[in-house]
């Protein structure tokens, strides 16, 4: 399923830097998340995940899943 993302508002971590290594999240009106490279703006790419896909990634970054070894 796509989203139309026209409109959407775009948020990056207050962490980031302007080193062209961030990504952007934005909240959708009907809770779905898209997500994308900061430096594809515009026209570039964008991953839309469900209210329980966004809840899951959000639950294992609190939990340390992803952290490297």
């Amino acid at each position: 399923m796509s989203a139309d993302l026209t409109g959407a508002v775009w948020r990056k971590s207050s962490r980031s830097q302007n080193n062209a290594t961030c990504v952007e999240v934005a909240f959708l009106g009907d809770g779905r998340v898209a997500m994308r490279d900061s430096k594809d703006r515009g026209d570039g790419p964008a991953l839309v995940f469900t209210s329980g896909e966004w809840a899951a990634f959000e639950g294992g970054v609190v939990d340390g899943e992803f952290k490297r070894a």
